[in-house]
């Protein structure tokens, strides 16, 4: 049996949207302890991968969701091994704890306001690995966990922006260092939808796919519809990526989507970001979270 952390790092999915997944949609039933704490079995995390599995193929949450909850277990396994994961994004132990550590000095120092510490930090993750590991397994819970710490009240505004921008010139360093696209290559456009402005993910997200060799261009946040559909008429987009952060920007992704569809036949659009499954638009390759496996999808598809 599993914790809803663990349930959620063997789904590779966040646990908001795990919890999300179970309230909305019942796609699970856990057990509760004698505490009320839930416990997931083999079955439940099946289900979990499935539901991913769907999603990540371009169905909408509440279509998955209901061919789920009509399969047997032996279907539902069967949907998973014969569509596996592009990899595990889940580090080993040793490499979680040491990362969830990282994660705590990072937010703590935030909280001070301690900018030599918010960079020393930073320092010190991108110093254990690869830009796609770091982003991965340091980056990404880093932010999760300042969202998590700001919406504790934990610190206020200007400390959140100061370790996010922090954190967004080392991101842009990167995409920087990718390299620009080829004269000529149609590109795939990044950015958020209007009125969203969480751009961490995002360009993460741009950045690993520039350095896979896809010839990104960045838009940045709160694009407004017209302004998607302009970008993608004038570079001959190949593929739009509209980050949905939160379940707030799922709407104004859904209107972005639909207007690049009905303007741009044949363009590839898709959803990514841990809020993704919450868009209702149709017709939508849904990116996984997992920032490699989110730029194989990608690829695939564009081939």
């Amino acid at each position: 049996m599993y914790t809803i952390k663990q349930a959620a790092a063997r789904a590779a999915v966040s646990v908001p949207l795990l919890r999300a997944w179970e309230r909305r949609y019942q796609i699970v039933e856990p057990e509760r302890t004698a505490a009320g704490y839930r416990l997931y079995d083999e079955t439940a995390i099946s289900r979990l991968l499935a539901m991913r599995q769907l999603i990540d193929d371009g169905w909408g949450p509440s279509a998955a969701a209901a061919s789920i909850r009509g399969m047997t277990d032996e279907a539902v396994q069967g949907l998973i091994e014969e569509h596996p994961p592009a990899q595990d994004p889940t580090p080993g132990p040793l490499a979680a704890a040491a990362a969830d550590e990282l994660v705590a000095r990072f937010v703590a120092a935030a909280e001070a306001v301690d900018q030599v510490g918010v960079e020393a930090v930073l320092d010190e993750a991108f110093a254990r690995g690869s830009f796609e590991q770091v982003a991965q397994t340091s980056l990404m819970p880093m932010m999760v966990a300042l969202g998590v710490a700001w919406q504790a009240g934990k610190l206020d505004i200007a400390a959140e922006h100061a370790a996010s921008h922090a954190m967004l010139r080392r991101l842009a360093r990167a995409f920087d260092a990718a390299g620009r696209p080829i004269a000529g290559d149609r590109p795939v456009l990044v950015g958020l939808p209007p009125g969203a402005r969480h751009e961490l993910g995002a360009l993460a997200f741009a950045a690993v796919a520039r350095r896979a060799g896809l010839p990104v261009v960045y838009l940045g946040v709160d694009l407004p519809t017209a302004d998607w559909v302009e970008a993608v008429r004038a570079s001959a987009a190949r593929a739009a990526v509209i980050g949905v952060i939160s379940p707030a920007d799922a709407d104004a992704a859904d209107r972005v989507a639909d207007a690049l569809r009905g303007s741009q036949p044949g363009l590839v659009v898709a959803f990514g970001g841990s809020a993704a499954p919450f868009a209702a638009a149709t017709g939508v390759l849904r990116l996984p979270e997992n920032l490699l496996a989110a730029v194989d999808l990608l690829r695939a598809r564009l081939a």
